[in-house]
């Protein structure tokens, strides 16, 4: 029997822009090895599966190449899907259960908002062959427990980053997280991700790395909520709320292909 698919793009509300994800809610458990597969045909940062579990859904997420414990893009556009296709009223909160625990998300004023764990970076030492990768001069290093995070000395040197690749995915972990200040109106801090280690060279927008970037520039500007902007070639916007051991990442959606697996 056909299995729907749907591929939605999150953290924007213009079609083809923000980060592309993969939804596909399954009517019954699926082997891992078909999961996989489907995650690496579908060529996404993120493909997303569902399964209703209880009051809520089970939550898996694959990249091409392995399956990750915390995506924010693929959850926001998980969310989506459940009220857009109308497994879900827009009024209730979806539940999911996943490798990162209890995910929520709500819809307010067109915007979802997902309740996340906090990852506050830890101060770390450079590793080696980290600045040499970036080919960008470093201000400070530290580690989340998925990702070293990287702060260069300004925006423009976001924007303008042009890293080996292969060099960052022999450093260990996830990927890395790249930032500054921002210093384009309507920003508070610009970031890029790169995770060629897992299969994505670099991602268009990444949800959990702004439970990260979050705590880190709430502490350095005094503030609880900001907005960042992933400067990517996509590009996203990405506001965070932060609310002690949990910050609430709120972003748009807009879907752009539905179709059918056939295997």
């Amino acid at each position: 029997m056909p299995q729907r698919i749907t591929v939605v793009d999150a953290f924007t509300d213009t079609p083809f822009a923000g980060n592309s994800a993969a939804v596909c809610i399954l009517p019954a458990v699926r082997d891992v090895r078909w999961l996989q597969a489907v995650a690496r045909e579908m060529n996404h940062a993120e493909t997303a599966f569902l399964l209703r579990e209880g009051d809520g859904w089970r939550l898996r997420w694959f990249t091409p190449a392995v399956e990750v414990d915390l995506c924010g893009h693929a959850t926001l556009a998980s969310a989506h899907v459940l009220w857009e296709e109308g497994h879900l009223a827009r009024s209730d909160v979806v539940r999911f259960q996943t490798r990162s625990g209890l995910l929520t998300a709500v819809t307010r004023d067109g915007w979802i908002m997902l309740d996340f764990p906090a990852t506050p970076p830890v101060a770390a030492d450079t590793p080696a062959g980290l600045v040499a990768a970036l080919g960008a001069p470093v201000v400070a290093v530290a580690r989340t427990p998925f990702d070293w995070l990287v702060e260069l000395e300004n925006e423009a040197a976001v924007r303008a980053l042009d890293p080996d690749l292969p060099a960052l995915a022999r450093l260990g972990g996830r990927g890395v997280i790249v930032t500054s200040q921002a210093s384009s109106d309507g920003y508070d801090f610009v970031s890029r991700f790169f995770a060629p280690a897992v299969g994505v060279p670099e991602d268009p927008v990444t949800g959990s790395a702004h439970c990260a970037l979050g705590p880190l520039w709430g502490a350095r500007l005094g503030r609880h909520e900001l907005v960042g902007c992933q400067a990517s070639s996509r590009g996203g916007i990405v506001r965070v709320t932060l609310q002690g051991a949990r910050v609430q990442l709120s972003g748009q959606a807009v879907t752009t292909l539905r179709g059918e697996l056939l295997a």
